[in-house]
């Protein structure tokens, strides 16, 4: 770990000084200058963003609320003014050599935003109010009213989203939108798909939350957007950049469920911005240690022994005017123990399941606008690098330890063009082409498992979009050549807005999605099942997925006086053809369980989802969104070898009704209290025999968990705050009640809440 700290070190140092040097043209001393004023209050405002549309200049203003702009190309620019929790405000000015300018801005508080920047919606930034289709936005406010040290601990906090525990042994999360299991929605990092199947077992935890700046999800199906997977929906992760010279340490521990089990997290970062704005460096630091938990005190854990560190940088040189080169590094290492007998090699115990994992994941791109504001062109290249040491076993099989390595890698380039007037209205044509690899090599000699697959994907997409502030119209494909699809994959998209007043959004949406038929997918993950090993292969004529998504939208804001309102109602549709099922087909030479990857006959997702947003400001913030979905497949599916067992057309794991809220108190300036809490209702989970005579399907009970924070704000000296915090997790103890328990049990057979009722604490020095 220490290499790669220091190699962030030197970077840190090389990179200052190349943005340092970095020039773009002669000094004009055409500058502009003012103060940002909160509109209500007159209070000035700090570390609010001031840019030049359509440029890469830009600053941020003081802890006074006051910035200073120098050295500006001549002509008439645009400054735009951004700052979260305030309306997005622009100003025209007409730059002069020579010349300095005073320019003021009054901003007026927006809780409740439709002016949020998003990507994930078309590929390019836009607002959320013009945005085709709909994107909820996971901000850094939420991960701290949650209490969320990693990404998997945010997620449940956004509509029609749910994060679950799907292994008792090492606690592998997995994300499900709209009732689909994780496989099917896309994770990416900053636009790009890196985040491979490997990491897709763990990930979710991997990712803390101090280097996301926000969180964007799409539902519905994206493959149009971003090719393979994209079913249920996207998860965009835009990782923290670096805005002004700052720096942050903290550190919070939690003790499990009343016990002496202990996680404890600290985190760092600090951000360097130089004078002139050309270049600046965002670095990030996260050590995590969590202990093994035994809710029963069976001697076998219901959370893995977990330790977790991870470093990174996210940073720019402004190469020019309308030029960016920006860059993203990230490493992390990660160690899992579950099963019994912790302190003992894995081989000696009953079960275990043990994973290392060495991630190394970065990214580059270059950006450039034209003068004229009409075309930017993105290229851009990403790849992480994943190597895992493994031991899956059980009755103490000394040769049940495994090697995985994956390299996932991609490259791209795209051109957007806006156009005054095509056809009928304003429009924005986008266009871009794409390649992606991925080879796996997996390797579990005492299960006789050894095999390398290797993917190539091919991706040409494009699209245009016509839009003004009453309308849009987007039409789009992409095209996907994968290396184990026969044939080119097309996958397109169209969507319809109508903004009938400024703050009334209604939308309707039309997009397919596959998911392609590869060997490894999540099943890398090697479960204990009653005792017995399940390895999970592929049938011979396994075919793609594909789905077809609709939806429909309504987006209202309102303002009474002072209290800002939002309501939103979606209703969503998805039609899926050829489902991934697994059956049981019997057991190999050595006596672990076999189940096969087919293709079933299909399934249909209908459902409705509700969200609100209430501000009073100054002292009080709630959310909350609730779904009603059905989950089912178009004909009986068996699950069980066991004949006696009837088929189901019941998706698994897939409560008709789940939901969440977040509530933010402010009595006083400094001292905030908050409540955060999630719903989940009844679902179907299977629970395999071993612990139990015969395999089972149980309708679960209904779980609400509620959490709850509160932080204190001292400022210390000038610029330097101190926050004390402390709270609850699941106030109410919501957990699992009947879970398995010894050698024998079913692993994955868990479901409700990770965590039982816990108390945590934690500190935060801020600069």
């Amino acid at each position: 770990m220490k290499r790669y700290i220091f190699f962030v070190v030197c970077f840190c140092c090389v990179f200052i000084w190349a943005g340092s040097a970095a020039t773009y043209a002669e000094d004009s001393d055409a500058n502009v200058f003012g103060h940002i004023l909160n509109k209500k209050t007159k209070e000035h405002i700090p570390y609010v963003s001031v840019a030049l549309k359509g440029t890469t200049l830009g600053t941020t203003t003081d802890a006074s609320g006051h910035y200073f702009l120098k050295n500006l190309p001549e002509g008439k620019f645009c400054v735009i003014i951004r700052a979260m929790g305030y309306k997005t405000t622009e100003k025209d000015i007409v730059l002069e050599k020579n010349v300095s300018s005073e320019l003021n801005f009054e901003i007026e508080e927006e809780l409740v935003s439709l002016d949020e920047i998003v990507v994930s919606a078309n590929r390019s930034e836009t607002t959320r109010r013009l945005a085709p289709t709909l994107i909820n936005v996971l901000d850094t406010k939420l991960f701290e009213t949650a209490q969320a040290a990693c990404l998997a601990q945010g997620l449940n906090y956004q509509p029609g989203v749910r994060v679950e525990s799907s292994c008792q042994n090492c606690g592998s999360q997995q994300v499900r939108i709209n009732g689909l299991d994780g496989p099917y929605t896309q994770i990416l990092i900053d636009s790009r798909p890196i985040f491979s199947a490997l990491s897709g077992v763990y990930g979710l935890e991997q990712i803390p939350a101090n280097m996301i700046e926000r969180v964007e999800v799409m539902r519905g199906g994206g493959s149009a957007l971003f090719g393979s997977s994209a079913i249920a929906g996207t998860i965009n992760i835009i990782t923290k950049e670096p805005l002004r010279n700052s720096a942050q340490l903290s550190h919070s521990f939690m003790g499990i469920g009343g016990s002496s089990a202990l996680d404890n997290n600290t985190t760092m970062n600090a951000s360097l911005v130089t004078d002139t704005r050309k270049a600046g460096i965002y670095v990030f630091g996260q050590n995590h240690h969590r202990s093994s938990f035994d809710y029963d005190k069976d001697g076998f854990s219901e959370l893995p022994k977990l330790k977790n560190q991870t470093v990174g940088f996210r940073a720019y040189v402004k190469t020019g005017i309308y030029s960016k080169l920006t860059f993203e590094y990230h490493h992390m290492e990660e160690y899992r123990r579950g099963g019994n007998l912790l302190d003992r090699p894995p081989h000696e115990a009953d079960i275990t399941e043990q994973t290392e994992h060495s991630i190394d994941g970065g990214g580059l791109k270059f950006d450039y606008y034209s003068p004229d504001y009409k075309q930017k062109v993105s290229v851009y290249a990403s790849a992480q690098n994943t190597n895992r040491n493994s031991y899956y076993g059980t009755d103490k099989n000394p040769d049940a330890y495994g090697y995985t390595t994956d390299l996932t890698a991609m490259v791209g380039s795209q051109y957007t063009y806006s156009f005054g007037k095509f056809l009928f209205m304003p429009s924005d044509l986008t266009a871009g082409l794409e390649y992606n690899y991925d080879r796996l090599k997996d390797e579990m000699l005492g299960y006789n498992r050894s095999s390398e697959q290797q993917v190539h994907i091919e991706s040409a997409f494009l699209q245009n979009e016509w839009k003004n502030k009453k309308w849009g119209f987007l039409i789009g494909a992409r095209l996907d050549k994968h290396n184990m699809i026969d044939g080119v994959v097309i996958s397109p998209r169209a969507n319809v807005r109508f903004n009938p007043t400024e703050d009334m959004n209604i939308r309707a949406s039309y997009s397919s999605g596959f998911r392609a038929p590869q060997t490894f997918d999540e099943d890398l993950h090697v479960a204990a099942v009653g005792g017995d090993v399940a390895l999970i292969r592929r049938s011979k004529d396994l075919k793609e997925e594909k789905s077809q998504s609709f939806s429909a939208s309504a987006d209202f804001y309102h303002r009474f006086g002072d209290t800002q309102i939002n309501f939103l109602l979606e209703g969503f549709y998805t039609d899926l053809k050829d489902v991934f099922v697994l059956e049981d087909v019997g057991k190999d030479e050595q006596g672990n369980l076999i189940k096969e990857r087919r293709n079933g006959s299909g399934a249909r997702i209908i459902g409705l989802t509700m969200e609100g947003k209430v501000a009073f400001p100054e002292w009080v913030q709630l959310q909350a969104g609730f779904t009603f979905q059905r989950s089912r497949y178009k004909k009986e599916e068996k699950w069980s070898e066991d004949e006696s067992v009837p088929a189901t057309r019941n998706m698994f794991r897939t409560p008709d009704r789940y939901g969440y809220l977040t509530t933010t108190v402010t009595p006083l300036k400094s001292l905030v209290v908050s409540f955060s809490g999630t719903y989940t209702g009844s679902m179907l989970v299977q629970h395999l025999k071993g612990f139990i005579d015969n395999d089972v399907a149980v309708s679960t009970p209904d779980f609400f968990d509620l959490n709850t924070k509160v932080s204190y704000d001292f400022s210390l000296y000038k610029e330097l705050t101190l926050q004390l915090y402390a709270g609850v997790q699941n106030i109410f103890n919501a957990y699992q009640k009947d879970l398995d328990k010894g050698a024998k049990r079913d692993a994955s057979y868990v479901y409700g809440p990770t965590l039982p009722r816990s108390y945590f604490a934690g500190m935060k020095l801020s600069f």
